[in-house]
């Protein structure tokens, strides 16, 4: 940029400075003129790309592939200039490539040999610290994160709620107190002690793998709905790791979710403080027992007072958090890279 002057100072008290001035606004009035007629231009990183921006996929994150040959960013989400592809060849032509921990093997050999200049690697993963593994092979690896924690780079929640104006209370029918849905179940797990205590003082009506009575896709919250409590237990804690468990198998499903996982404010940060219950709420699992058994109809009708304002949105198709990327790119430091992905995502 040109040169700047100084303020309250005036420039018109000596001969000459006048013409200089009036150059000097001239060559500025150009310089910005310039990314007006050809804002690619511009300094920002943003501006260098090109259109539409392709998003490599390295691996897909589940096992069935979708068909994202057709420009779905736009089709299904109304995101424009976002490419999708898991075509391998068009490496070179990527602005950006995606790496889901899940598919990532130990060792460099399964990786591109060589980063483009310009081209961003992005981390992928929804699994929390206690279930992830060989994170420090990849320091120095990628330049973005893209998880469940609100200070990822691209942030992508297991759910949340949206405004709905038009919304309106509905309360399933009860039959049940509680239940829970556990497919992997091990002692050592905090939430198996805590369901161990808690059972001495009510039933708890217990689905899924774990105890060899599994849900169809289609029954799990036709079967949910009708407890008045679900334990929205999580496999580890962790900050930010709020899962389907809460979104789910207990909001969407309309029963009130008791949560273990993060603390309550944490909780808080997502959803109403009045549209669930912590365990960490009560000085026992009986006191806690006691609450659920004894709660009166009106004062369980006031945990869905949140149904009168918002609507509950899942993410669940990888398509839509990787077209995310796209929305996020304009706003994402480049040339920067992780020096310590394990110690980041552990903090």
């Amino acid at each position: 940029m040109p040169w700047a002057l100084p303020l309250r100072w005036s420039p018109w008290g000596r001969p000459g400075m006048k013409a200089l001035v009036t150059a000097g606004v001239f060559v500025t009035t150009l310089w910005n003129l310039r990314f007006f007629f050809d804002p690619s231009k511009g300094s920002g990183e943003e501006c260098k790309h090109r259109e539409p921006l392709m998003i490599l996929v390295w691996e897909w994150p589940s096992k069935q592939v979708p068909n994202v040959s057709r420009d779905v960013c736009r089709e299904l989400y109304s995101i424009t200039g976002c490419q999708l592809t898991t075509e391998r060849q068009l490496l070179h032509q990527a602005d950006v490539v995606v790496f889901p921990h899940s598919r990532l093997q130990p060792g460099w050999d399964k990786l591109p040999k060589e980063r483009l200049p310009g081209q961003n690697w992005v981390w992928v993963s929804l699994e929390s610290p206690s279930n992830t593994r060989a994170l420090a092979a990849w320091n120095k690896t990628f330049n973005w994160v893209m998880t469940y924690r609100q200070d990822s780079d691209i942030f992508i929640p297991y759910g949340k709620l949206v405004p709905n104006r038009s919304a309106t209370v509905n309360i399933p029918a009860k039959t049940n107190l509680v239940s829970w849905v556990i497919s992997n179940y091990h002692r050592t797990q905090k939430r198996a002690e805590v369901y161990k205590n808690l059972s001495r003082y009510l039933h708890v009506n217990i689905y899924g793998k774990a105890n060899n009575k599994p849900l169809c896709k289609d029954c799990l919250l036709s079967t949910i709905s009708k407890s008045k409590f679900y334990l929205a237990f999580e496999n580890s804690i962790h900050r930010d790791y709020i899962t389907e468990k809460l979104w789910r198998n207990s909001l969407l499903a309309g029963t009130v979710p008791v949560v273990l996982g993060p603390p309550r404010a944490n909780y808080e940060q997502f959803v109403p403080a009045d549209s669930f219950i912590h365990v960490n709420d009560f000085g026992s699992l009986e006191e806690l027992a006691t609450f659920l058994k004894t709660m009166n109809s009106s004062r369980y009708q006031q945990f869905f007072a949140w149904q009168r304002r918002f609507s509950v949105k899942l993410y669940t198709d990888w398509r839509e958090r990787i077209c995310a990327i796209c929305t996020a790119y304009p706003r994402l430091p480049h040339g920067r890279l992780y020096p310590d992905l394990q110690s980041w995502f552990n903090s």
